[in-house]
């Protein structure tokens, strides 16, 4: 299966999702990752242009570990919009995947570029089947189901399928470890040791559905976007 994951910023795709992302590649699925801001207030130290940079490499480092594409749809931090330029940009990267599903942030995620983010992703499964709609590549056939991920801890989320996610738990760390820079700023700027809060998460959903360590999602409920089978692995 072809499989399009949609985050705000450089590491959101692996503290959320990053489990289930792996275990698509391990059965042989071709993953897609985008993340639309590129992450350039993510520091205290380095300015917008520098950190951007850094987070780029981090975020194509962490893609690499299973194998993934990684696009950036480039817009800066706290300012991914939702207007037509932005869905544009995103249909041509549902064009060339041609997702089976589709991740992406919960629309009640704590901050506006999460759920702008998970918006555009909405919009884009079914802009994407538009023929008069002209991008460079043609229009695909049909509307991608979109899985809404975890909100950041899980506030406000209440997940009706899992991921056991225990036998790819480590590359999902190996995956967020990738982001050296953001593992510093979450713990500068929130005081959170974010993989110690993404391993308890795991192992709560994991305890919620009879395993080590699970990823939670919720299908998107819309006419087009539902089927009588599991997509997720």
């Amino acid at each position: 299966m072809n499989v399009l994951a949609v985050g705000a910023h450089p590491d959101d795709l692996e503290i959320l999702c990053g489990g289930t992302l792996a275990k698509c590649a391990a059965r042989g699925d071709a993953v897609t990752m985008v993340c639309a801001a590129n992450g350039d207030c993510g520091s205290a130290t380095h300015s917008r242009e520098e950190i951007s940079a850094i987070r780029r490499r981090e975020a194509e480092a962490a893609a690499a570990v299973i194998g993934a594409d990684y696009y950036c749809l480039d817009y800066p931090d706290l300012e991914i919009p939702l207007d037509m330029e932005a869905r544009t940009k995103l249909v041509e990267i549902v064009r060339r995947c041609r997702p089976d599903f589709i991740i992406a942030h919960a629309p009640n995620d704590y901050m506006l570029d999460h759920r702008h983010a998970g918006a555009l992703a909405e919009v884009a499964s079914f802009d994407a089947t538009i023929p008069n709609l002209k991008t460079e590549s043609p229009a695909y056939n049909r509307i991608a189901p979109v899985y809404y991920m975890e909100t950041l801890v899980g506030i406000g989320f209440e997940p009706t399928e899992y991921v056991d996610v225990t036998d790819h738990f480590e590359t999902k760390a190996r995956m967020l470890a990738c982001h050296a820079s953001q593992v510093e700023w979450l713990r500068h700027h929130d005081d959170a040791q974010v993989d110690e809060v993404m391993e308890v998460v795991a192992r709560f959903r994991g305890a919620q559905a009879g395993v080590t360590y699970a990823e939670g999602f919720r299908p998107a409920q819309m006419w087009g976007r539902l089927v009588p089978r599991r997509l997720l692995p």
